[in-house]
């Protein structure tokens, strides 16, 4: 198992990117969270397999219908193994 921690930009605020982010990677059976960043991004956790890595981070750039991915910029973490399942966290 190996992790990512994941900045995103772009209109991914109020275009209901964080409940696509949760509803997606629960459906790849990847674990991790996400939540929304006060300067516009979101931000998130994904740990599991590099294949379903990848293919979270591939879909993170369509996202749900009303977003414009901008950039995302990743970069590996240490694995939390506290964590089970994939949830959204509140705004930081």
């Amino acid at each position: 198992m190996i992790a990512v921690h994941a900045r995103i930009t772009g209109r991914v605020q109020g275009v209901g990117y964080r409940a696509w982010t949760v509803d997606t990677a629960r459906k790849l059976g990847v674990t991790g969270w996400v939540r929304n960043r006060l300067d516009g991004s979101v931000e998130a956790v994904f740990q599991g397999g590099e294949d379903r890595l990848l293919k979270m981070q591939e879909k993170c750039w369509d996202g749900p219908l009303l977003a414009r991915v901008k950039d995302i910029q990743t970069k590996s973490v240490g694995v939390d193994e506290s964590l089970r399942g994939f949830e959204a966290r509140s705004t930081l």
